[in-house]
């Protein structure tokens, strides 16, 4: 596991910062820390509207692309590059609508609510009730002890050994890269996010209802222009597009080699940011339609600094390049974790899980 270079104070006391090793950044006090970021987390009211302004200008314009070819019976492969671009710009609609969510888009809160519905109902989820669900991820990543919420189901090794037979397929089903990123993504954007969690308030299930409501007119409006088949398909493989992008993004950037989980007890929030979260360096394009989220380590730091404030927090000191980083063609080794190893804290493959399975069943025996 990645050392953090940014260290918290415990227990009342600052820690104290050892002499740097040579061509390495020295350590930062959670103050330090604190206060280079600051500056970072000032929405800007130009740079939000321009955002906010391209994206879904490009997005209605490639649905107005989509109907152009579609009125003139256009050649049905000119719908594939509209369509990934269309999935593509939906990413980015869902960063600016998470942005909301935290209240770092803009500086009043009015506009990150008003805007915050209306990004979330075109990413088909809901601004409150995802908002709340999301707060409490930031709250405990990282933490073994309350894992459950905004999370990806990850168990342990003992906790697996325990499970009946038809627990351990049914689970075995879940962490399936297939699975988690071919059906899941789709299920829980167009279905799951249309009900409200159990433990929901009763304002959050209201939010739900309205965004719902919403869903139903857009989709209504969308089949009067297009046709009820045409227009529902279009849209299927768009969501489905960026809700596949939107869960692996999530996934790589809490589920690769080195990724810091602790017991509640020893659980600490800048460890759990800059060890928990991954730094994904994606090329320019993909780094744009994703609105920078591949920083995620700084994100969990700050939920407060605007998505176009994330890259330059990053280069603000040479401390923030000091955690796990991922690229793309490195990120695929993520997809064969499985299970947390809590004896070597470590996250380990099927194959990695077999070789130690007998040893574990006799202890717990």
């Amino acid at each position: 596991m990645p050392n953090t270079n940014l260290q918290s104070q415990n227990s009342g006391k600052a820690s104290e910062a050892p002499s740097p090793e040579p061509d390495k950044p020295s350590v930062l006090e959670v103050s330090k820390w604190k206060k280079i970021v600051r500056e970072f987390e000032k929405p800007s009211i130009w740079k939000s509207s321009w955002q906010l302004v391209t994206t879904l200008g490009l997005y209605f314009l490639v649905w107005s692309l989509i109907f152009f070819n579609y009125k003139n019976q256009g050649p049905w492969y000119y719908y594939i590059p509209l369509l990934i671009l269309g999935a593509g710009l939906t990413v980015r609609i869902f960063i600016i609508f998470h942005d909301c969510g935290h209240q770092s888009f803009f500086k009043k809160k009015i506009f990150n609510q008003i805007f915050g519905f209306i990004t979330g109902t075109l990413a088909f989820t809901t601004f409150k009730h995802w908002t709340w669900e999301h707060n409490v991820h930031h709250a405990t990543v990282g933490d073994i002890d309350r894992r459950g919420m905004g999370d990806v189901w990850t168990l342990m090794v003992d906790e697996y050994l325990a499970l009946s037979k038809l627990q351990r397929i049914g689970y075995r089903i879940w962490r399936h890269p297939l699975f988690l990123f071919g059906f899941a993504p789709t299920y829980i954007f167009l279905v799951r996010e249309r009900f409200p969690a159990p433990t929901a308030s009763p304002a959050n299930r209201k939010a739900v209802f309205c965004t719902n409501i919403a869903l139903l007119m857009l989709m209504v409006s969308g089949c009067l222009i297009f046709g009820s088949m045409m227009f529902l398909l279009f849209q299927l493989f768009i969501i489905s597009i960026a809700a596949t992008a939107g869960v692996w993004l999530f996934y790589v950037q809490h589920q690769f080699e080195g990724v810091y989980w602790e017991r509640h007890e020893h659980w600490e929030y800048t460890s759990a940011a800059l060890d928990g979260s991954s730094f994904y360096k994606l090329p320019k394009v993909l780094q744009w339609f994703t609105g920078n989220i591949g920083f995620h380590h700084l994100h969990h730091l700050s939920t407060k600094i605007p998505n176009y404030h994330l890259e330059a927090c990053h280069n603000s000191h040479p401390a923030f390049s000091n955690v796990t980083k991922l690229t793309l063609l490195s990120s695929f080794k993520c997809m064969h974790f499985r299970l947390w190893d809590e004896s070597q804290k470590e996250l380990i493959t099927w194959k990695q899980f077999k070789a130690i399975r007998g040893e574990r069943e006799a202890s717990l025996a």
